[in-house]
């Protein structure tokens, strides 16, 4: 058994740039994109878009005049959607376009209002990759992937487009075997390797960038790529979920604060493993009043959460609320739905606010193309 937790110490040739040895200065060169269209995007989704979205556009533009988005879908079986939409005008087909609702559009069962959907694959798995930013008025930190057919987990692959296009590539590479067929991939694969390194845009895997990143990540959540809150020099802005033998909770008080806490991956492993099971037990209970006993331990843990609230540790009903979204089960639609609101407005996220509420009231395993709803 243990307290309310406690604070922890954070353990293309038509678009190339000028070659230059200062990648820096590469990056900064703009894409070929119209002002007016760029204010669109970022008008209907409220954010602003990385660089390396647009030159990805004016990528596949190269590739395909017509149908840029269109433009890897024979090849490797991508299709540009979300933001890419508006850059291809289809929001503007659609009869009722006024009332569409960006923070659905492409939004799948799991994911959190940190992702945006941009590039969609097989249907089978759901397979989507999407910028993963830690709040609304930051760029992306990386592009994940996920497959919402078959987990909430989340892939970190680069910190943009043209490196999870290569690494999905790359995979693709290795899983055929038709000689035409492997010409064509390693064509392409050369004509975006050329054109992201023309850009100066990173292809690897986990950049420095990245990893800098996971030194500033509180918890991993279930998603895996974590959450960011600010924590101050007095480790005031997040505290650990408690832990359970998953029996019982020790009552929440000012005292929680006090007790110890253990700190490095296998505590962490602990506690995830522990509200799995618990919520576990909620999902699968065979009737009402089951349920209600197993849902014990989390009405333990939202108390511990308003004392964190109170006490500006904001992270931990952050980290509570995306697990319990993550994790799926409709019995935590309630419960996530008063936590994430209230600790995304609490951190000043208050788009990701927004996004969540419309995600919960609406949410679905199939109909997630507001254009075709």
């Amino acid at each position: 058994m243990a307290g309310c937790g406690g604070r922890r110490r954070l353990v293309g040739q038509g678009q190339q740039c000028e070659k230059t040895a200062d990648v820096k200065k590469s990056k900064s060169c703009k894409a070929d994109v119209p002002i007016e269209l760029r204010k669109e995007v970022e008008s209907h989704y409220k954010l602003s878009m990385p660089e390396d979205f647009y030159h990805f556009w004016k990528f596949c533009e190269e590739l395909d005049p017509e149908k840029p988005a269109e433009s890897l879908s024979t090849s490797i079986g991508l299709r540009l959607v979300g933001p890419y939409d508006i850059l291809a005008g289809k929001h503007k087909m659609k009869k009722s376009s006024a009332s569409l609702n960006f923070n659905l559009h492409w939004r799948f069962y799991y994911d959190p209002p940190e992702f945006q959907t941009i590039i969609i694959g097989d249907n089978k798995t759901q397979f989507h990759m999407g910028y993963f930013r830690d709040s609304p008025d930051e760029l992306p930190v990386c592009v994940g992937t996920n497959e919402a057919k078959k987990s909430c987990v989340i892939v970190q692959n680069g910190e943009n487009v043209f490196a999870a296009v290569k690494l999905f590539l790359m995979k693709k590479l290795k899983e055929v075997t038709d000689r035409k067929k492997t010409s064509l991939l390693k064509d392409l694969d050369d004509r975006l390797t050329e054109a992201a390194r023309g850009l100066g845009f990173a292809l690897e895997q986990r950049t420095a960038k990245m990893r800098q990143r996971d030194k500033k990540v509180v918890a991993k959540t279930f998603h895996g790529a974590g959450v960011v809150v600010p924590v101050d020099k007095n480790d005031v802005g997040y505290r650990e979920l408690p832990e359970t033998d998953g029996n019982v909770f020790l009552t929440c008080t000012s005292a929680c604060v006090s007790v110890s806490m253990r700190v490095g991956q296998v505590s962490l492993t602990l506690r995830s493993a522990n509200l799995k099971r618990i919520c576990r037990a909620v999902a699968e209970a065979s009737n009402d009043e089951e349920r209600l006993r197993a849902f014990a331990p989390l009405q333990e843990m939202t108390t511990c959460v308003q004392f964190a609230n109170d006490e500006c540790d904001y992270g931990m009903g952050l980290e509570l609320g995306v697990d319990l979204f993550c994790y799926g089960s409709h019995y935590f639609h309630k419960v996530a739905g008063q936590l994430l609101p209230l600790a995304y407005n609490l951190l000043k996220r208050n788009l990701f606010a927004e996004i969540i509420e419309d995600h919960l009231a609406n949410r679905s395993r199939e109909n997630v193309d507001q254009l075709t709803a």
